[in-house]
């Protein structure tokens, strides 16, 4: 399985890191960034989306929001929202499958809807450019 595909890269709420545009080292409009993201856990946070609002996963009380009596609370919700409709992908729908069907099984289908057809690279969830043979100028 890819870098991208593992479980240490599966954020809290659900995102996998290894296709965000961060982790390719890249800003939404194309620039280099200084600094790569290597993730919501391995990094040691807690959450990039959500940290900010949620005690639960500030005090490490949970690994995923499933978890999480108030799941999907409003903050999730809202940020699913987003993800939805600009990027056509879900949060929630990511942890119901972890939930449901393993942690295994949610990367397994990760690798297939992001792996690029022409190259075996990632496709990037945010831009839907693979790095790996269309990388930015």
């Amino acid at each position: 399985m890819s870098e991208s595909f593992r479980k240490e890269l599966v954020a809290p709420c659900g995102m996998n890191c290894g296709i965000c545009v961060a982790f390719f080292g890249y800003t939404m409009s194309g620039k280099k960034r200084k600094m790569k993201c290597v993730g919501c856990h391995p990094s040691g946070k807690s959450c990039a989306h959500l940290k900010k609002y949620c005690e639960t996963l500030l005090k490490n009380e949970i690994r995923y929001c499933y978890e999480c009596n108030m799941f999907p609370c409003v903050h999730l919700q809202r940020l699913d929202e987003k993800y939805r409709k600009r990027y056509g992908m879900s949060m929630i729908d990511n942890l119901a499958c972890i939930q449901d069907n393993g942690m295994d099984a949610f990367l397994r289908q990760q690798e297939k809807r992001y792996t690029c057809p022409d190259c075996g690279g990632v496709i990037c969830v945010h831009t839907g450019i693979c790095y790996t043979c269309s990388p930015p100028e």
